[in-house]
């Protein structure tokens, strides 16, 4: 909507390839590498080639840390992303594996994560630079969605809805789950993924349970 009403599949594509680069100038990256792979073919099983791409982005960079979609999110192209940058990377040696994987929230927030789940990154520092960042998309927000508004408030939110019996300690949080269990398994990821999920999701229907029993809700 709004000023790219107009806009065609093509045009946009161009557009949003821009709105990347110009944050990659902004933020400082050290690299960005557009791959260029259309949803359709992302989310078929051999990912149209994305796997081995993604395997050899891997290889040249070795990140010590690699942030990912998060399995519960509710994005079909996210979690397909998800998965072949898994493949990737148990396809690497072990000794060559990043040192943690995270899955980070984005189409889906993670606060509903019990506490030993959740790993809290704090976000606070440089504002202005995650406001900008988040500003060079407008395609997105002058488009009709309000992403800047929205990603700076769910950290917001995060922060304070933390800890309840403390004081705020992070202006801005953003929750992540530890993936390395779906690393360092071996057999079909698919399976493991959802044996992954239902645990995370049964931990919390215990916490509530619990709690519940707690306070008399028996």
């Amino acid at each position: 909507s709004g000023p790219y009403a107009g806009c065609g599949d093509e045009r946009m594509r161009r557009i949003r390839r821009l709105e990347q680069r110009k944050a990659a100038f902004i933020g400082g990256y050290s690299v960005q590498v557009q791959l260029g792979y259309p949803s359709a073919a992302v989310k078929v099983p051999d990912g149209g080639g994305l796997t081995e791409d993604i395997l050899a982005v891997l290889e040249a960079a070795r990140p010590e840390v690699l942030y990912l979609h998060n399995p519960a999110d509710k994005h079909d192209t996210h979690v397909a992303v998800l998965l072949r940058s898994l493949e990737a990377v148990r396809r690497l040696p072990p000794r060559r594996r990043p040192r943690r994987v995270l899955g980070c929230e984005v189409w889906r927030g993670l606060d509903w994560l019990v506490e030993a789940d959740q790993r809290a990154l704090p976000v606070s520092q440089r504002p202005n630079l995650s406001a900008a960042l988040l500003g060079v998309y407008d395609s997105q927000i002058s488009g009709g969605k309000r992403y800047d508004l929205a990603a700076i408030g769910r950290r917001t939110a995060n922060a304070t809805y933390h800890a309840s019996h403390d004081r705020d300690r992070e202006t801005a949080l953003v929750y992540a789950v530890d993936l390395s269990p779906l690393v360092s398994s071996t057999g079909d990821l698919g399976r493991a993924v959802r044996e992954f999920v239902a645990g995370l999701v049964g931990r919390l229907r215990a916490d509530v349970e619990r709690r519940l029993d707690r306070v008399g809700g028996r």
